[in-house]
């Protein structure tokens, strides 16, 4: 498990959206910042249709989802915030995008990388799943295996001074398949927090804590709450 880690670790995340961090996995964030772990995020798009007011641009809304996620990874202590800037909506597993992530992972070379489950198409009782959050996953599963440590995937990674390089461990969020269960139930707050500051996409941030903290397990109770975060975790090497 995480604690087993024996010295810090290179944690990258890479997710579709902004705000796809803190709500998948953002107290397992905070813990390993807290931990000495330096987590770095990639986000393939700014969200620029995260919304529905046609008074607003895309352009303007992908600015401000900039500025929110990276006051929101501030709470959390994560220590480098990047965009691949796809169109939000528009991610599909192909090559091109494949080769986007294979080459994230050779330049960042993290010891750990998490993304989510692009097996889940539905999750709760009735949300479907974004076919971006599905396409994100994908793709970073098939560039971690084969192509990250590969050098005869995407040649001209090398030509870029990127070499091969392959996560000793995958943890996929947003899983109905998990076999490791966190709890994060003392840093559940710090995790409101953080998704208190991607205001374009909460609405009432009260209404907002409400929910949050009504998602307590099912053996605990609203006074006396205990709080998971749920994973599928991948030891390649």
């Amino acid at each position: 498990m995480w604690e087993e880690w024996p010295v810090p670790q290179r944690i990258l995340v890479v997710l579709a959206h902004p705000d796809d961090p803190e709500f998948f996995c953002g107290a397992t964030i905070a813990r390993w910042t807290a931990a000495g772990h330096q987590v770095v995020y990639w986000l393939l798009t700014c969200g620029d249709k995260g919304g529905n007011d046609l008074t607003i641009s895309p352009g303007e809304l992908c600015g401000a989802r900039f500025e929110e996620q990276r006051l929101a990874a501030q709470v959390l202590g994560v220590h480098e915030v990047n965009f691949l800037n796809y169109p939000d909506g528009h991610l599909v597993p192909d090559l091109t995008l494949r080769c986007d992530v294979t080459r994230l992972i050779r330049k960042e070379r993290p010891d750990i990388l998490v993304t989510c489950d692009p097996r889940t198409l539905f999750f709760g009782e009735y949300r479907i799943n974004h076919p971006d959050h599905r396409a994100a996953g994908q793709a970073v599963l098939d560039a971690v295996f084969p192509a990250a440590g590969n050098p005869y995937y995407f040649p001209e990674l090398l030509d870029e001074g990127l070499q091969p390089h392959t996560p000793r461990e995958v943890w996929f969020s947003l899983t109905l398949d998990a076999n490791v269960q966190l709890d994060v139930t003392d840093l559940w707050e710090t995790k409101i927090r953080a998704l208190t500051e991607h205001k374009s996409q909460i609405g009432d941030p009260a209404k907002l804590a409400e929910r949050m903290r009504s998602r307590h397990t099912s053996d605990s109770s609203p006074e006396n709450p205990r709080y998971e975060e749920a994973f599928r975790r991948i030891i390649l090497t």
